[in-house]
């Protein structure tokens, strides 16, 4: 066997080492992209209290409320905005009739999510500010006649608000129009 000289050596280790380190980095590397192992599946036992199940109005079935409203309002030559939020408050559907004030549409969504909130009509919550007027300082509220809860098995699902009526009074009325229909 012939004899390497010390240039040859050296330029193989390096190759070597080069090669050597090379294998190291791809494997690190892969180990580094591949996803860590996932956890076992934790199941709740329904039947020890861990869970919860809750009712939610359908979409379809927010539209034809919220449809309901706007149209006792029309009847009425009312220029309204009604809105429909889920038990959360978050909004389903919002409808601004033609020439509604642009203050309506929030002032909808806001009724809409005390009535659910309170589970009762904004009328009869706007009467327990006299008795406990700090009621009015909670975000996203609104303590004036116009919105109605929507229940199922007396737990609030929905709540429905309509604003831009001349009196909460007919705010309040077109609204349980609207949950009014829902039973039909």
């Amino acid at each position: 066997m012939k004899k390497m000289t010390l240039r040859t050596r050296v330029l193989t280790g390096t190759v070597a080492a080069g090669a050597l380190a090379a294998g190291l980095f791809g494997t690190v590397s892969a180990n580094a992209a591949a996803p860590a192992a996932a956890p076992a599946a934790v199941t709740a036992d329904a039947g020890n209290g861990n869970t919860t199940q809750s009712t939610h109005l359908a979409i379809e079935a927010a539209t034809k409320a919220a449809q309901a409203s706007l149209d006792a309002a029309e009847k009425e030559n009312q220029r309204v905005s009604v809105a429909v939020v889920d038990r959360n408050g978050n909004t389903l559907v919002t409808l601004r009739g033609d020439g509604a004030g642009p203050q309506s549409y929030e002032s909808a969504q806001k009724k809409a999510y005390t009535a659910v909130s309170w589970n009762a009509p904004t009328s009869e919550l706007a009467k327990r500010l006299t008795n406990a007027p700090t009621l009015r300082d909670i975000p996203g509220t609104l303590f004036l006649a116009g919105g109605a809860p929507v229940t199922a098995k007396g737990a609030p699902i929905a709540g429905i608000g309509v604003a831009g009526a001349p009196s909460g009074d007919l705010d309040e009325k077109f609204a349980q129009a609207g949950v009014a229909a829902l039973a039909k």
